[in-house]
């Protein structure tokens, strides 16, 4: 932990901060997107864009039309390839629960109706509906998510947040089941709680084996890790 977090940790915190953000016009290959970049002075988000390279690469995967979820979407940079990837016929359904970013990710998703097909959510995808505790590592809740089971003096995010949480599997059924033969590709990035989101659509993973991008946080232990792998080893991903 560092030094400043002690000082947070121990009540000395800023104030919470909200910032705006600055749209920019990318043309990419003849087609022209409008990405929101949010403007938080930490963590790299001014560095933040959407090349054509990252379309292309996500194209090697998925195809027009296709159905992809992004948990932990955060401004859109990871969200709007994807989408750009399955076009207006696909969708791409897009979660994020801070309220902090939210506004960032909701205006890439509308500001770009007329090349992609995005619906928003401001929710933490968990197995029950409620709320929850995020923790984040500075006073404009930019860089966290859910740290199940890590230490705070490990993972060194002070600043707590209580964000809203659906059953994400109990939404896919009700609300987008006639999406699901089509699902191909899940991300996720909250963190420490991965494989906890990943465990609560278990069913849905192993009806439709989606490819899944899943971040293995720096701070989480070996009996999470082979957690995980047991995981995609017991839904035949190999």
């Amino acid at each position: 932990m560092k030094l400043k977090n002690v000082a947070q940790f121990l009540g000395f915190r800023g104030k919470p901060k909200h910032f705006p953000y600055k749209v920019d016009d990318i043309n990419l290959g003849g087609t022209t997107i409008h990405f929101a970049k949010w403007l938080h002075p930490h963590h790299g988000e001014a560095r933040k864009t959407v090349t054509i390279e990252m379309v292309d690469a996500y194209k090697e995967i998925l195809k027009e039309g296709d159905f992809c979820i992004d948990i932990g979407a955060h401004t859109g940079d990871s969200t709007l390839p994807i989408a750009l990837a399955t076009g207006t016929a696909g969708c791409v359904l897009a979660l994020e629960p801070n309220p902090f970013v939210y506004h960032v990710l909701e205006k890439n998703a509308r500001a770009n109706s007329h090349v992609v097909n995005i619906r928003t959510m401001m929710a933490a995808a968990t197995s029950r509906e409620g709320f929850i505790d995020f923790e984040y590592s500075d006073s404009g809740f930019c860089n966290g998510g859910r740290h199940e089971g890590i230490p705070a003096v490990r993972h060194g995010h002070p600043f707590k947040l209580e964000v809203f949480c659906i059953d994400l599997e109990q939404e896919l059924h009700e609300h987008y089941s006639e999406l699901l033969p089509r699902l191909r590709f899940i991300k996720v990035d909250a963190e420490g709680y991965d494989l906890y989101i990943l465990e609560s659509i278990r069913k849905i993973m192993k009806s439709y084996k989606p490819i899944v991008k899943a971040e293995v946080f720096k701070h989480t232990d070996s009996a999470y890790r082979r957690k995980l792998l047991s995981f995609f080893l017991e839904l035949g991903y190999r």
